[in-house]
Parts: C-alpha cells; sequence; structure tokens
C-alpha cells in the first residue's frame, strides 16, 4: 500500500482549515496536518510535507516572508508552497515570494483539489 501524500496548511481561521482539510482528505487521499499560528512553522523541520498549503495573513504572521524563508532554507526549498488568500494581488506576491503557485479565496473544491493534484 501507497503512503499518502502529507499536506500542511497554516492559516488562522478554524472554518478554512477544517473545510480544507475535509476536502483533501476525503476527496484528494491525502495526509493533513494544521497549522494555526505562524510561528508553529518552526516544527515542520521535523515531519516534512510534500506539499504546503500558506495563507498570505495571518495575525501577528506574514505568509509571504515565511514563503521566502521556506524557500531559503536548503530542507525545505524543494517543497511546493501554494499561497492562498483573497489579496486581489495574489499572483504578484506568490511570484515575488517564490512561492510555486497560489490559489484565491474563496475556492471552488475542485479548483483546490486540482492545484494541488498537480503538485504532488
Amino acid at each position: 500500500m501507497e503512503d499518502k501524500k502529507k499536506i500542511i496548511i497554516v492559516d488562522d481561521d478554524v472554518d478554512i482549515l477544517d473545510v480544507t482539510t475535509i476536502i483533501l482528505e476525503r476527496y484528494g487521499g491525502y495526509e493533513v496536518a494544521v497549522i494555526d499560528r505562524g510561528e508553529e512553522m518552526k516544527s515542520i523541520k521535523h515531519t516534512l510535507p510534500d506539499l504546503i498549503l500558506l495563507d498570505l495573513w495571518m495575525s501577528g504572521f506574514n505568509g509571504q516572508d515565511l514563503c521566502r524563508e521556506l524557500k531559503g532554507d536548503k530542507q525545505t526549498k524543494a517543497i511546493p508552497v501554494i499561497l492562498f488568500s483573497a489579496n486581489r494581488e495574489l499572483e504578484s506576491i506568490a511570484e515575488s515570494c517564490g512561492a510555486d503557485d497560489f490559489i484565491s479565496k474563496p475556492y471552488q473544491m475542485d479548483d483546490l483539489l486540482e492545484k494541488v493534484a498537480s503538485w504532488m
């Protein structure tokens, strides 16, 4: 039996975390871990995921800075990072911080699954 691909979702909105986790686990077949505070991302190096879904703005933390940090670290730079946000400038922000992709909130379930699958 093949191991499930692992995804970490980083967002401070509990509802977004719940819905996104259900979609990815139930319909995508992924193993999902959630982080609701950006500072908890330091623990990522202990269990490297196959993909990171990263909110752009979290209370007290900037997803753009975290993305730069992940992409600048030799241990995490190869992990695909998908920024997700309702920000109108998301595409240019994703490009400027080195994110591999982006998805706008609110997202459609099929769009999320397709985007994630394209990086797995």
